[in-house]
């Protein structure tokens, strides 16, 4: 008896590259033994509507696409209450859930994965009433991945973030919080905060931080205060991209982490617009899904597949 998937893909992604392999993909699928339906997404959120309708008449949910995708079909899961594994094939212009995972560019190969792995479950994120897969963020730079129309992200792919990024520099905004997480309290302006679970942010591993597990319950924080001077900016700049510490950029990890405001904070979700906040309650969901990865894969997980 064959077993269900629900294939769900952004045809916009990564230059609509899916295109010319949807054939190939779904050949593989029906090799490895499923019955395929296919729905190639219509609008922004239809992959979050039609997961949460229909995944629970399935054994498998595939998404392809990028981030923003694989959001969609995560947060549907979560939302409907289901349990069944997903399979992911990256196609879009950042990928960072993929870098983390492991998971092949190749999506013949990502296909293969989906028929041959083995599911293990990782952590989500739970963003007041809303889900994120890696990241939570807000200030200098969260939202040029939302901002950034999806033509310009298929023209310039990685290139269009950091083209839209360079033009904030010199308009700053800092907003005044108070923090409360595991590690305790912080107070102060700050320019920048993250959120994240994930080995590599917009493509750089450093912001992330060392000893990134995907499954060990708990996230990586990064706060950065408000640069008084060039010598703090500076400062900063050279700890993001270089070996050294700084006493502007405040990093930690944490299960929950609860955030005032006394303004309301754009916040993206996976590099999706997250709304406009004043208070903010975050919480690792441990092992809240799980995805099909490829067998004896190098991931960073506490459990390999196996076990």
């Amino acid at each position: 008896m064959s077993k269900k998937m629900l294939f769900i893909f952004n045809p916009r992604s990564g230059k609509g590259s899916i295109k010319n392999r949807l054939m190939d993909i779904l050949d593989i699928f029906v090799k490895g033994g499923y019955e395929v339906t296919v729905h190639p997404t219509q609008c922004y959120m239809d992959g979050l509507k039609v997961t949460r309708k229909k995944a629970a008449n399935y054994d498998i949910v595939v998404a392809s696409g990028g981030d923003g995708t694989l959001d969609e079909i995560v947060t549907g899961m979560m939302l409907g209450g289901y349990t069944n594994p997903i399979g992911y094939i990256p196609s879009g212009s950042t990928n960072d859930f993929a870098n983390s995972f492991h998971i092949s560019k190749n999506m013949l190969q990502a296909a293969t994965d989906i028929v041959e792995g083995l599911p293990h479950a990782f952590d989500v994120g739970r963003f007041n009433d809303d889900y994120f897969v890696y990241i939570a963020a807000f200030g200098l730079f969260t939202d040029v991945s939302y901002e950034t129309n999806q033509d310009m992200k298929n023209i310039l792919g990685h290139a269009a973030y950091i083209l839209e990024g360079t033009q904030r520099l010199f308009n700053i905004k800092s907003y005044s919080l108070q923090i409360e997480s595991d590690e305790g309290k912080l107070s102060g302006d700050f320019i920048f905060g993250m959120v994240s679970n994930a080995t590599s942010v917009g493509g750089f591993k450093r912001l992330t931080g060392p000893d990134v597990m995907l499954d060990d319950g708990v996230f990586e924080v990064m706060l950065i205060r408000k640069p008084k001077n060039i010598l703090e900016l500076n400062e900063i700049i050279a700890s993001l991209v270089g070996p050294g510490d700084s006493k502007m950029i405040e990093v930690f990890k944490t299960r929950t982490l609860r955030m005032q405001c006394e303004e309301e904070i754009s916040w993206t979700l996976d590099g999706e617009f997250g709304g406009e906040h004043r208070s903010v309650e975050i919480q690792n969901m441990k092992h809240a899904v799980q995805i099909v990865l490829p067998r004896n894969g190098e991931v960073p997980l506490i459990h390999t597949p196996e076990e």
